[in-house]
């Protein structure tokens, strides 16, 4: 396992965030949970944990012979890495195609605006401190 969690996908990013608010779940828990509302069966579920806690995004500790699983990454670090990853490598590095499609889309509420606003003036005010 590398010291940096690997990227992960859509789904197990779902599944970091349903363990995640719970702070720890059993396999039985997340699919339960997480797994019989989408469908997905108890072998996929046990696969995607074991992917996570492969890619450094899980750790896992015995009790009374059953597996605990528990973040350790946060999931918002975890977005934060698919969405450098989806970046670099489906954009090719460049944010503006992604710029240009929250311009375009017609659901971007007044508060989300706003917050995108405060986070441009933070980047600019951090970008003028640097020499």
């Amino acid at each position: 396992m590398s010291s940096q969690p690997r990227s992960i996908g859509d789904q197990e990013l779902a599944l970091l965030g349903f363990i995640g608010e719970r702070s720890q779940a059993t396999v039985a828990e997340a699919v339960e949970g997480f797994g019989q509302p989408r469908g997905l069966a108890r072998s996929t579920v046990l696969t995607m944990m074991d992917r996570l806690r492969r890619k450094g995004h899980l750790g896992r500790r015995l009790v009374n012979g059953v597996y605990h699983y528990a973040p350790r990454t946060h999931h918002s670090t975890a977005v934060r890495q698919a969405i450098a990853s989806f970046v670099d490598r489906t954009l090719g590095g460049s944010i503006s195609p992604f710029v240009t499609y929250l311009a375009e889309r017609e659901e971007v509420s007044d508060a989300e605006l706003a917050e995108l606003e405060a986070l441009l003036t933070a980047l600019q005010r951090d970008r003028r401190r640097k020499p």
